[in-house]
Order: structure tokens, then C-alpha cells, then sequence
């Protein structure tokens, strides 16, 4: 049901949602964004309450490689958006950005609010419309996007849409999943949901929670299988989560729904050699407790102490009744039991969504020409470092490109 005005829809004002309407209405689209949330980008402005990580510096070739295998189906979005265009962006909206050590980019003022407040105004300037508090529900008989309001449940004509309404992380900011089944029930195919870049549960003894929950591990390196990095994790009441568990999770999250479990081997020493270590704890530890020794000896954090503690537990081993060699090695391979997955509204991201198979070039899902997906919703997760917004950015502009096509402006 085409019109003459050019109407285009776009459902959910994340980053995604909002660089489409920013592209459509730069090509002449009237654009109204309707979100369920009072107002615009809640989750946005939550992942800048860690310093707003924008995008990430390293080669493009590199850049892709961490999208696995949906990088193929991002590639030409992210050519066409790319980080260096992401960042001058950013620029133009009064925001310049910078180069952080570990070549993560940051907006200089290193939050998101500033950055989204311009955005919006360049975006009113523009004449795109916004209606908070409406929910999407579908479609009704006639083709038109259905809402759920305070004032009632409108019904609204728009020549193509776009949907971006993120996957089911946080949902209390806006993103719950809900539309999987309204658009399953239009025989659109959709890889479950499931967390990404998410903590995991340990069975922890309640004498180690106890004393050891909001605890970090810092300076560690994590082992699972062919995969190794250093970084950081932390303690929590149900688990372990931080930058170095999510960085492992994909892989551990399909282990663990293959096997029942998975187990993760931390060095707690990693620039300390096997030998030279089992020099330290040759030595005589005196009258010392064996939890003092190990923390004077091989400069061990409690926290990291416990860890052994638990180690040797479920083995059912004495920790003090372990030759130095054996403790050795166990101090650099720590097996580390994990059962599960925490919730997925705890997970800062999730994977699955729209299968690419159901869209075209331009994220047009066929069996419903018009109607756009991108960002979260489509079926690709990354860790975190920028390469989340960088692509939820770049869909979102290439999906406003594609219903420009659609559109013939």
C-alpha cells in the first residue's frame, strides 16, 4: 500500500534505529521513530556509563574477523559505515573521539549523553518525528503497523518500515524479545536469542561466596580449548563474569548447551614460568599460614588464594599437601566449572535474531517486502570493544539506504 508521501516508519530509537532515520530523512523519506520507552537511546546511554566504546581502531580485515561467521553478511554495511566514518560522525556532531590504549574508540567526553542530545537535535532538524510509548504489535488486516498506547491501539500507514528493536538484552531499557513472535508468526525464520557477551554460574562453596562475591581477578589469562587471552574477571554471587569471560562466551555458552558444562582454565600467574614458581614455593614457609605463604610467595591476590582452595576441594585434596611442582602447574591452569549461562537480561548483548537467509542486500526481509531489519535484531553477535555499536550503526544506515531504493528517492 504505497502512497505519494513517503512515509517511513522506523520501530525502536537505539543506534540502529536512529542512523536509519537519519539516513531517510537525509534522502527525502518523512520519518517518523516509535519506541515503547519514553524516550530515546536508554540503552545507548547505559553503555555509556562505562566511557561510550564507539568502535575500535585495529585494520578492517581484523575488525571483521570478530563478527565469526556472520561477517560475510556484515561486510558491506561496515565498508560502506566504518569506524574511521563512524568516528567522523561522531565529529560532526560536535563529539570528537579518541584512541584509547587498548585501541578502543572513545567520544572525548567520554559519555553518551552529549553525543545523543546532538543527535537528536540534527535529527529534529531534519523533521523526523518521534512516538514514545508505543508498542508494536504487528500488523493489522490492512497492512498497517499496529501500536499498543496509553490512548488506545492506532494503526498506522507507512510505505516501508524499519525494524530495530534490539535483541532481549536489558530488557527493562527497552529490549525484550517480544517481536521473535510476531514475526515468526509471518513465517520469517529467527535464531533463538540467546546471551552474549554474558557472566556464566560456578557452583561456588558458600564459604568462598561469602567472602569472595564483587572480588576481581586481575592480570589472569583464560584458556578454553584453542582459545587464550589475558584480561580481567570478577566474582559474582552466581558465578564469574567480566571483559575476559565475555570475550570467551560464545564459545562457551555453545559448550555448555552441547555438554551440560563447560570448563575454563585460568593462569593466575601468567608471566611467571613453571620454574620459576616452583622455586618460590620450594622455599620454607616458617610459621606462616599456607594461605600467607601462597600470597607472599607467588604473589597471590585472597581472592586468588580461594580460587586454588576450591580447586583442590573438588578434587578433594588437600591445597597444603600439594608438591610444589603440582601447585605449580595448578596455579597457571585453575579448572573452573561452569554449569550455565546467567539470564539473558543480565548479558550486555545477545546472539540470534533474523536469519540473514530471510534478507536481501539492502536487510529487507523478502516474505515481508518493505519491512526492514537491523542492528540487534538480525542474527549476528560480537564482543564487546566497539564492535556492537559499530555494527548496530552500520545496519541501521544500509537498511535506510535500502528503503531508499525500496522508495525510488
Amino acid at each position: 500500500m504505497t502512497t505519494t508521501e513517503n512515509h517511513v516508519a522506523v520501530i525502536g530509537a537505539g543506534p540502529a534505529g536512529l542512523m536509519a532515520a537519519e539516513v531517510l530523512a537525509r534522502g527525502g523519506a518523512r520519518v517518523t521513530v516509535y519506541d515503547a520507552m519514553p524516550s530515546a537511546g536508554r540503552k545507548f546511554l547505559m553503555a555509556g556509563r562505562g566511557g561510550l566504546n564507539l568502535t575500535h581502531s585495529e585494520p578492517l580485515p581484523h575488525f571483521m574477523a570478530r563478527y565469526r561467521g556472520a561477517a560475510p553478511k556484515l561486510q558491506a554495511a561496515i565498508a560502506a559505515f566504518s569506524p574511521d566514518a563512524l568516528r567522523a560522525w561522531s565529529e560532526a556532531l560536535g563529539e570528537p573521539t579518541f584512541i584509547g590504549s587498548s585501541g578502543r574508540v572513545f567520544p572525548k567526553a567520554f559519555k553518551a549523553s552529549p553525543l545523543l542530545r546532538a543527535w537528536l537535535r540534527r535529527l529534529d532538524a531534519a523533521g523526523v518525528r518521534f512516538a514514545f510509548r508505543h508498542r508494536w504489535t504487528g500488523w493489522d488486516e490492512e497492512g498497517r503497523l499496529q501500536f499498543q498506547t496509553r490512548g488506545g491501539a492506532p494503526a498506522i500507514a507507512a510505505d516501508a518500515t524499519v525494524l530495530a528493536l534490539g535483541g532481549a538484552s536489558w530488557p527493562r531499557l527497552g529490549s525484550d524479545g517480544g517481536w521473535t513472535t510476531i514475526l515468526a508468526d509471518k513465517g520469517v525464520s529467527i535464531a533463538p536469542l540467546r546471551p552474549a557477551n554474558c557472566g556464566f554460574t560456578v557452583a561456588w562453596s558458600d564459604v568462598f561466596r561469602a567472602r569472595f562475591e564483587g572480588q576481581p581477578l586481575k592480570g589472569i589469562a583464560l584458556t578454553f580449548g584453542p582459545h587464550s587471552l589475558r584480561g580481567e574477571a570478577i566474582v559474582t554471587q552466581a558465578g564469574i563474569e567480566g571483559g575476559a569471560i565475555y570475550a570467551l562466551s560464545a564459545e562457551l555458552r555453545e559448550a555448555i548447551a552441547a555438554k551440560g558444562e563447560a570448563v575454563l582454565h585460568l593462569a593466575l600467574r601468567p608471566d611467571v614460568g613453571r620454574a620459576e614458581l616452583v622455586r618460590r614455593l620450594s622455599a620454607s614457609r616458617g610459621k606462616q599460614s599456607f594461605s600467607n605463604f601462597l600470597r607472599k610467595a607467588a604473589q597471590l591476590a585472597p581472592v586468588a588464594v580461594g580460587l586454588l582452595q576450591e580447586a583442590r576441594i573438588g578434587a578433594g585434596q588437600s591445597l597444603s599437601a600439594m608438591p610444589p611442582a603440582q601447585l605449580a602447574e595448578l596455579i597457571n591452569a585453575v579448572p573452573i566449572k561452569l554449569a550455565g549461562t546467567a539470564p539473558i537480561a543480565r548479558a550486555i548483548s545477545s546472539a540470534g535474531g533474523v536469519s540473514f537467509d530471510e534478507t536481501d542486500a539492502d536487510f529487507m526481509i523478502r516474505k515481508l517486502p518493505g519491512v526492514f531489519a537491523a542492528g540487534e535484531m538480525l542474527d549476528w553477535e560480537a564482543p564487546t570493544g566497539g564492535y556492537l555499536l559499530q555494527a548496530s550503526f552500520a545496519t541501521g544506515a544500509a537498511a535506510g539506504r535500502g528503503v531508499l531504493r525500496w522508495l525510488n528517492l
